[in-house]
């Protein structure tokens, strides 16, 4: 019989939840237990296909966990595997390494944990006849700078050799650089499968021989981790085959869905609009819940109602979704705009003569420029360390966001500029 497993990585157990959107105390608690419904389900695969082993490498934990309820959660999970005589193997990512709960729990038999030294693991016979030796190294502390692959025991000769590596590789969008190496460098060590965990998107970097495989994170936690979440399934055969199946285990999926208002000049069909958008969506999703954050963006004559009654529009959203079913809109992001005739208008709007002054002389300035940087600087010093990025990584970020700011808030300020005229037109 060949060598079968489930491969997994950055589950982050009970990781709390990091959108202040989500305010629905339904999909709050749904989204809170998603990881580990995520866990459970990653569990009932390996028994339902009856695989030799789990691999879970790097951040099972959400950093400095200090709730033992994880730790009873994950041991009577591994319990499960271990009484059907499946193996679990365990390396510790950046976030285990600061989890109190990485160093205090006692976990089955069945399940290693790998220490931060190198260490081998033979499997005898395990892939039709052949020996498997499954390789990795756990982070000793939250920081690796430096490539741990150089530390790794050489190929063990006449067996299948399986490496499990929590690594970004090199180098991904949104994500710190931990013990970074190149694929080719993998590639070059003769082992027949790299397991790896750090990068929350599924990429099979190298398909065969060796198969090199970030499975992705098992359940997204908010809308920048959107997109359908897996597991892999893995086949490994004696000659050295490998057969790679990505497996559902998610609860929940989240999508920015995009609604196009080009055109609509009633509130009615922009929401029958977003309604068809909402409904396409839940149709390509596959997960059991659909989490979705909505951007209406087009030319529209009711581009300043849809920005004034924003509230308005999420209850009309929500409805929409409550009727499509498994479906949660946890925001909408208007970013429609008034049909160039409307914006340029003429000497009698005196809304769209502040929209050309503000264009063409307030934003364009050094000196407004340089006051909405020090106003978004100081913003961004005020906000916990490990979400300044949100607020632009680098410099290039930071610019981009202050640009995007800027063209919000005029459009925000129109929009109310142009409800008041509105509103003091019709009462006369």
């Amino acid at each position: 019989m060949p060598f079968r497993f489930v491969h997994t990585a950055d589950i982050h157990l009970d990781s709390p939840l990091r959108s202040l959107a989500l305010r629905d105390p339904d999909l709050a608690e749904m989204i809170g237990t998603a990881t580990r419904t995520a866990f459970a389900r990653t569990v009932d695969l390996c028994l339902e296909e009856r695989v030799d082993a789990l691999f879970i490498v790097g951040d099972l934990y959400d950093g400095a966990q200090t709730s033992m309820k994880t730790a009873a959660f994950l041991a009577g999970q591994l319990a499960r595997l271990d009484e059907a005589g499946i193996r679990s193997f365990i390396v510790r990512g950046n976030h285990d390494a600061e989890s109190r709960i990485t160093r205090e729990l006692v976990l089955p038999d069945g399940v290693t944990v790998f220490r931060g030294s190198a260490e081998a693991h033979r499997l005898p016979g395990a892939a039709d006849g052949r020996d498997v030796a499954v390789h990795g190294i756990s982070f000793a502390r939250p920081q690796a700078p430096d490539s741990l692959l150089p530390k790794f025991r050489p190929a063990v000769a006449d067996a299948l050799n399986i490496g499990l590596l929590h690594t970004s590789l090199g180098g991904a969008a949104g994500h710190d650089t931990y013990a970074p190496c190149a694929v080719a460098d993998l590639v070059a060590t003769g082992f027949d499968y790299w397991g790896l965990g750090h990068v929350h998107t599924r990429t099979v970097h190298h398909p065969a021989r060796p198969a090199v495989v970030m499975p992705g994170q098992p359940q997204g936690r908010d809308i920048n981790e959107a997109g359908l979440k897996t597991v892999t399934l893995a086949t490994l055969a004696g000659d050295g085959t490998v057969t790679l199946e990505a497996r559902r285990v998610s609860v929940a999926e989240f999508a920015r869905v995009p609604v196009a208002a080009d055109g609509r000049d009633d509130w009615a069909d922009v929401v029958a609009t977003l309604a068809d958008a909402l409904a396409a969506a839940r149709a390509a999703a596959a997960s059991d819940h659909l989490v979705v954050r909505l951007a209406i963006a087009g030319a529209t004559p009711l581009a300043w109602r849809l920005r004034v009654d924003t509230d308005l529009l999420l209850a009309e959203a929500r409805a929409c979704a409550e009727r499509v079913g498994q479906t949660w809109v946890e925001t909408v992001e208007c970013a429609a705009h008034a049909p160039r005739a409307a914006a340029t208008g003429d000497d009698t709007d005196p809304v769209a003569e502040l929209r050309g002054l503000i264009a063409d002389e307030v934003t364009p300035s050094d000196g407004y420029r340089a006051e909405a940087e020090r106003l978004a600087a100081e913003l961004r010093g005020q906000l916990p360390r490990d979400i300044r990025a949100a607020l632009g990584a680098d410099e290039a970020a930071f610019a981009a966001l202050v640009d995007r700011l800027i063209a919000e808030g005029t459009e925000d300020v129109l929009a109310r500029l142009h409800a008041g005229t509105r509103d003091g037109g019709e009462g006369a």
